[in-house]
């Protein structure tokens, strides 16, 4: 419900009001867009991270009995560099790079498919990493895009009708003010003109 009082100064703050409305509604429409491009996007490359996990688990898989040989410790994350950036208005972490600390092993003594197994463990994790960073993107975005276009639907459906509601009330109200007052000038006239009269 939109306060106001019939009078100039209030007609005056909701035109005021309403036409900022109207010129900020396609600069949210226009960012309700760019955030719903942005989460299917999002949500598209979550979905490659998964294949490509899927694809990288069965390799895994694949070298199962061997994997009782491999000391799992070899392999640890070590720095993450995580960025931001800017997506559609939004903050986003952005993987950067990522380092592995790989304990020194014996090449000689290890089966030589250590170093495959190395990468593979590698890749996996980088994967993992990338696809966690990726939920934190899309849960951003998504919170963003819910945002926007709540108050694309507070604009549409609510402000910018009550506003006009508002202003023709006062207009409506104003204009009968004015007929109202014209019309007692002329009875109040008329009244004039035949006291004058009855005195001549």
């Amino acid at each position: 419900m939109i306060a106001f009082q019939y009078n100039k100064t209030s007609l005056q703050h909701l035109e005021k009001q309403l036409k900022m409305r109207m010129r900020t509604l396609p600069i949210i429409k226009s960012k309700e867009s760019a955030l719903r491009i942005e989460v299917k996007k999002c949500k598209d490359e979550m979905e490659k991270h998964d294949e490509e996990y899927a694809r990288l688990l069965e390799q895994y898989r694949g070298l199962f009995a061997l994997w009782n040989e491999f000391d799992s410790s070899l392999v640890r994350t070590g720095k993450l560099t995580i960025d931001k950036q800017k997506v559609a208005g939004v903050m986003v972490p952005v993987l950067t790079d990522v380092e592995f600390v790989v304990s020194p092993y014996s090449l000689f003594s290890s089966p030589k498919w250590f170093i495959d197994g190395i990468e593979l463990l590698k890749q996996m994790a980088m994967t993992a990493i990338s696809r966690e960073l990726l939920n934190k993107k899309l849960h951003l975005l998504e919170v963003a895009r819910k945002k926007t276009t709540q108050k694309v639907n507070l604009f549409e459906k609510v402000q910018i009708p009550g506003y006009q509601d508002a202003i023709r009330k006062i207009k409506r109200f104003m204009e009968d003010e004015e007929n109202l007052s014209k019309s007692s000038q002329k009875i109040l006239k008329s009244l004039l003109e035949q006291r004058e009269e009855v005195k001549a």
